[in-house]
């Protein structure tokens, strides 16, 4: 444990009005899984992105086994020994996953390697798959797979070219407690074998059963090194943010009245008899495994998925959502758990997204009101504490809580009555689910009525004034505040009860 195989010297990035890393220094040992932890635009996906070449630092070093690695290109630090599973996926959705495996270097046979070995390459996909417990055909095509399997065949990619320094980011997003424990075994299998883990992920439960050691970054720069038995979840916060978080949950003073939302018999987009009633001033989760239909059932209620029976009843009429327009004509917003792909438009601005619903009503006689919107986009941005030099920057240069920040302040200035949280958490650091938590309240304090899918239990147990628990595409259940309790809610959701 105490060889040195990978050093970050004095490594400096800057963007256009971001210093996203400033003289960072950082060491990382053969045979370690080492935690990198920070809130988001800390520099953590930078720093990563910097090790594997798929970007260029300004100045500083890093040196995997005394190489140089600054001014190389990805494909060549991958062939040094160091791998990536980003936590936006990087597979060929038309490929099978035998072919996202081997990609660039596949199996040949014949004279001169001059065929492909498809055989070969199937089967030693099998027999990877075997060795991290997972039942996945090698021959499925990428698009046809869960977004949980599809974490672990690029988690399998990156294992098979047997790499010396294995960053994971995000690794456990996407994956059900069943699935994390997999990926956590396989893990200390690797580390085992002698490679090397740099582990990035906001839940600290994790971060302190798997990792040896801790690094901190804030705000672009490096703050400590702790070994992770010598620390505690506090000390590592108060590291990360620079100040101490006392509440997990913060307490609200909501009350709640009349129902907003009755959803009766609702069958559709896979999903089977739903019933339940949403009040005004009310966060109702929606809990259950991943793929038991919370998502399925939210893209009915916003439009973007058809009803084939059943009710939809809006402040006591009767309504139906062809397409996502009616849903936010109606006062329904959705936040999506795919904020990339879903909730906002990556190539556009700050101010172009937030504002993209209410063009309309900030356009007099077809010119639009510039002041308006960059009035608009400004009380968000500081009222949601987006971190950016201007709402002219693009949402792709954003990192991904503050991406989540300018899809809520989106609905914010659309004005929305009922707000769909799909996982607004995932991915985000402490303080910033704090800052969301405390919206949330006050979203409802004001008289908002929020639907809320997590896979988080403390979220969903913390946050929810009730809870509707979801089994294998149906509604099994909708317990009381008084009745929340994790053991009764995993039972429901595995179909026991």
């Amino acid at each position: 444990m105490s060889e040195t195989i990978l050093e970050v010297k004095n490594v400096t990035k800057t963007y256009p009005g971001v210093v996203a890393l400033d003289n960072v220094s950082l060491e990382f040992r053969k045979g370690e899984v080492h935690a990198l932890v920070g809130e988001n635009g800390a520099g953590k996906s930078t720093i990563i992105k910097c090790i594997a070449g798929a970007i260029q630092a300004d100045k500083g070093s890093i040196l995997l086994e005394g190489q140089e690695l600054v001014g190389k290109k990805l494909t060549e630090n991958s062939s040094n020994g160091v791998e990536v599973v980003y936590q936006e996926f990087n597979l060929a959705p038309q490929l099978s996953v035998y072919e996202n495996i081997f990609i660039g270097k596949p199996i040949r046979k014949g004279p001169g390697n001059a065929f492909v070995d498809k055989a070969a390459m199937i089967r030693e996909t099998r027999e990877l798959f075997t060795r991290l417990g997972m039942d996945i055909d090698p021959e499925a095509r990428i698009d046809t797979l869960s977004v949980a399997y599809m974490q672990f065949v690029e988690i399998a990619k990156a294992i098979s070219k047997k790499a010396k320094v294995l960053i994971m980011d995000e690794p456990t997003a996407t994956l059900t407690n069943a699935e994390v424990e997999i990926l956590m075994k396989n893990i200390r299998r690797m580390k085992a074998e002698g490679t090397t883990i740099i582990y990035v992920s906001h839940r600290m439960e994790e971060i302190f059963e798997i990792t040896d050691r801790c690094s901190v970054l804030r705000d672009g720069k490096y703050i400590a090194t702790v070994n992770t038995a010598e620390t505690s979840r506090e000390e590592l916060i108060r590291y990360m943010v620079g100040r101490e978080l006392v509440e997990t949950f913060p307490s609200r003073d909501a009350e709640i009245g009349e129902v907003v939302l009755e959803v009766k018999g609702l069958y559709g987009n896979g999903v089977s008899n739903v019933n339940f009633e949403l009040h005004k001033g009310e966060i109702l989760g929606f809990g259950g495994l991943v793929g038991a239909g919370r998502t399925e059932t939210a893209e009915m209620l916003f439009g973007a998925a058809r009803v084939e029976k059943g009710d939809i009843i809006l402040k006591g009429k009767k309504v139906t959502m062809h397409h996502p327009r009616e849903a936010i004509r109606n006062g329904i917003a959705l936040i999506p758990e795919d904020r990339k792909q879903h909730g906002l438009i990556l190539d556009k601005s700050i101010m172009e997204n937030m504002t993209l619903p209410v063009f309309k009503r900030l356009s007099t006689m077809q010119f639009l009101d510039k002041k308006k919107q960059i009035d608009l986009t400004n009380e968000q941005v500081e009222a949601l504490r987006v971190k950016t030099p201007t709402i002219d920057q693009l949402a792709k240069n954003l990192s991904g809580g503050n991406q989540q920040k300018v899809v809520l302040g989106k609905w914010l200035i659309a004005e929305s009555d009922i707000v769909i949280f799909d996982e607004p958490t995932r991915g985000i650091d402490v303080g910033a689910k704090q800052e969301i938590y405390k919206l949330m309240n006050q979203l409802v304090e004001n008289g908002k009525a929020i639907i809320m899918i997590s896979s988080e239990m403390p979220e969903l147990l913390g946050m929810s004034d009730r809870l509707v628990v979801f089994s294998e595409k149906r509604q099994v259940g909708v317990l009381e505040k008084e009745e929340l309790d994790q053991a009764v809610v995993l039972d429901m959701a595995s179909g026991d009860k």
